[in-house]
Order: C-alpha cells, then sequence, then structure tokens
C-alpha cells in the first residue's frame, strides 16, 4: 500500500521518531516495525530505485552514504537493518533479469522489506538442483538481520548441481518458509539487540529459477563486494555522531561545559566526526568515478578498506572520549549513551579487520611512487 498525503512524513521528521523510539525496543528479539513504517512514508525505502532520486545510475553516492549515516545516528539497529535493504536492491538491480527486476522493484514499493544474508557456519546453505528448473535448499544462515520480518532476503548458497558450481544467489519468498525455521534463542548480543539478527534454516525449502539472481559467484563480484563497505561505515558514523549528541547532552545537564578537560574531548570528537564526513564525501565521489572503470577496481577497494577503517577508529575514539568526559553515569540503563555504546560496539565488529588493513597496504607498495595515490575523481 502506497502512503497518503497525510500520512507522508519527510526524512528529518522520520529520524526524529525513530531517534526517540530507540530506547524502547532495546531488548532481543524486538524489531523496529513503526521504524520502517516511518521510513517508508518518508519514501526512503524505494529511495534507491532506478526511477528514483538516490539510483546508482545517478552517481549520488555521497548523499546515500549520508541518508544512511543519518539512519544510524538516529537507530544503529535500523541503520543496519536499512543498510541490508539498500544493498539488496542494488544487487537486483547489477544482476537480475528485466522481469525479475520488475517484479521485485514492485514488491519494494509494494512494502516488502529486503536484506542480505551471507554469513554462515559448518551448517551453511548448499541448493540442490531438482531439474526442470527447480531447486531445494538445505542448511542455515547466520546473524539474519531482520529475520522475521525480512520478507525477500538475498542469501547465498553452494550448488550442489552436475551442472553447476560455486556460490549461487538467490531472493526468496520467506512466506514459504516455516515460522519455527527462525532460531531466536541464537541472538543474545551485547548490543544492536532490536536487529533481529537470528539463525534461519532455509532446509526444504522449494523455489525455480525465477527466485535464482545473477550467475554463480556473482556476489563476491569486484568493486561490488568489498567495496559496499562504505555504506555500513556510513552507519557505523552515525552511531559515533549519536555517541558525541549524548555526551554534549549529559555535560549540559551536569554543567559541566567549563571545564577546558571536558571542551578538549569535545573538540576532538567534533573534528573526528567532521573528518568521517569527509571521507564518506570523498568515498562516494571516488566511486562513483570509478565503480565502471575496471582498471581502477584496486583502487576504488584500497579507497573503500581506507575509509571503513578509518570510520572504525573515529568511532572507537569517540566512544573512548565520551566514558571519559560522563563517566560511569553516563553508562548506566536508561542513558541513551549507554545504549548507543553497546550497539556501536557490536557493530564494529565486522569480518576481517586485518585482511582490509593489509589489503591496502599491499595496493600502496605496489604502486611505482605514492605520488597521487588517490588522484581527485571529476
Amino acid at each position: 500500500m502506497f502512503a497518503t498525503a497525510q500520512q507522508i512524513l519527510s526524512p528529518a521528521k522520520a529520524f526524529r521518531l525513530i531517534a526517540q523510539n530507540a530506547g524502547e525496543i532495546d531488548y532481543e528479539g524486538a524489531f523496529p516495525v513503526m521504524e520502517f513504517e516511518w521510513l517508508r512514508r518518508s519514501g526512503l525505502m524505494s529511495i534507491s530505485l532506478p526511477d528514483k532520486p538516490l539510483a546508482s545510475s545517478k552517481k549520488r553516492t555521497a548523499q546515500l552514504l549520508q541518508l544512511l549515516k543519518a539512519v544510524g545516528k538516529a537507530s544503529l539497529p535500523v541503520g543496519r537493518i536499512y543498510e541490508g535493504h539498500i544493498n539488496a536492491l542494488l544487487l537486483i538491480e547489477l544482476y537480475a533479469s528485466q522481469p525479475q527486476q520488475k517484479r521485485w522493484f514492485n514488491e519494494a514499493n509494494e512494502q516488502h522489506l529486503f536484506g542480505v544474508w551471507n554469513t554462515q557456519a559448518q551448517d551453511g546453505v548448499k541448493l540442490h538442483d531438482l531439474g526442470n528448473g527447480r531447486y531445494r535448499l538445505e542448511g542455515c544462515k547466520t546473524f539474519c538481520s531482520g529475520a522475521g520480518h525480512v520478507s525477500r532476503p538475498v542469501i547465498t548458497a553452494d550448488w550442489v548441481s552436475p551442472q553447476s558450481k560455486g556460490w549461487q544467489m538467490c531472493v526468496l519468498p520467506m512466506e514459504k518458509l516455516k515460522p519455527a525455521a527462525i532460531d531466536r534463542d541464537f541472538w543474545k548480543p551485547l548490543g544492536m539487540r532490536a536487529s533481529a539478527s537470528f539463525k534461519v534454516d532455509f532446509t526444504g525449502l522449494e523455489i525455480t529459477d525465477n527466485e535464482l539472481l545473477g550467475p554463480p559467484d556473482a556476489y563476491y563480484q569486484q568493486p561490488y563486494f568489498s567495496g559496499g563497505a562504505i555504506r555500513f561505515a556510513a552507519v557505523q558514523l552515525g552511531g559515533a555522531e549519536a555517541v558525541l549528541k549524548a555526551a554534549h547532552h549529559m555535560l549540559k545537564e551536569i554543567n559541566r561545559t567549563d571545564d577546558p578537560f571536558q571542551q578538549a574531548r569535545l573538540a576532538e570528537m567534533a573534528y573526528l566526526i567532521e573528518s568521517g564526513n569527509l571521507w564518506l564525501k570523498q568515498a562516494g565521489k571516488k566511486n562513483d568515478h570509478w565503480v565502471q572503470q575496471p582498471e581502477n577496481t584496486e583502487k576504488l577497494l584500497a579507497y573503500a578498506n581506507m575509509t571503513r577503517t578509518v570510520i572504525e577508529d573515529i568511532c572507537l575514539r569517540c566512544m573512548q572520549l565520551a566514558e571519559r568526559s560522563v563517566g560511569s553515569r553516563g553508562l548506566i540503563r536508561p542513558q541513551t549513551l549507554e545504549r548507543v555504546h553497546r550497539d556501536l560496539t557490536t557493530y564494529l565488529r565486522q569480518p576481517a579487520p586485518d585482511a582490509t588493513l593489509t589489503a591496502i597496504g599491499k595496493y600502496v607498495l605496489k604502486q611505482d611512487t605514492t605520488h597521487k595515490l588517490w588522484y581527485a575523481a571529476k
């Protein structure tokens, strides 16, 4: 259903409502139902579709990153799920056939929530070829953010077929999956409790060619796979902005604004976050300039890895400064800082941080000179 004129929200109003309700959904098993309704009513659930303002073809990645940051500032669990929705729609734009795009983009407009679930353990997902364009899934995915509410997840599965090998993306109709397949006991985290990142067992679910997305191993195609790190980094930077906002509010509340040490800490947090904003701006520009230039794929990936790494450092430093500024009183429930601190600590644990850092150094050392390593994007 589409929102009526009376129901439409401005994005700013949606962000305020999400931030105001963030504490109310901070418990295990929660999901931000109303939050995604507010995002729909503000037009943000479809804003990256091909005919919308932040479509990839319009080369406005920097603006998309600012949007992701704003959602993350309002609520990191909402930001995590929303980023997955944006990621899934991009994968469909990149790899789906025209009939598939029409169907899935229509579903995105009709309130279906998309996501990307790739993480798995030893009991990972296999795709059995039954012949005649029919397939059966077997196995589980973990950390499925939004499970039980994401109705069109993109998952990856290992082919079991004489004709096909590799990782196959599928867009699944979750209404065909039994409710008992979702293991809600799996998710007992320090933070990000409302992201509903459960374990899901897809065993027995049968699909057809219509649900297969792209060729085998398309999910890992560069620069789209690793280059997408700038999106979750943007959400994380939103969390750092929320940390600054909470610390700023508490220092005013306890009348510590004249303390020069507090002033120094807030100054450092402010310039760190503004540095992160500049990184997002440049990462967005360079992504738009290089993403369709195969000769610049390595350069783009190195820059995305730098952006991810720098923003992680910014977030960690801002949390440390906030802790020193407000002390233990800021880390007691239901203080906003306590919740955001937990959520950001959890969300920063992204895969392979050491490999990401060494990949940057490897790229730099492959160059003949360090002169103009990152030339300006046009």
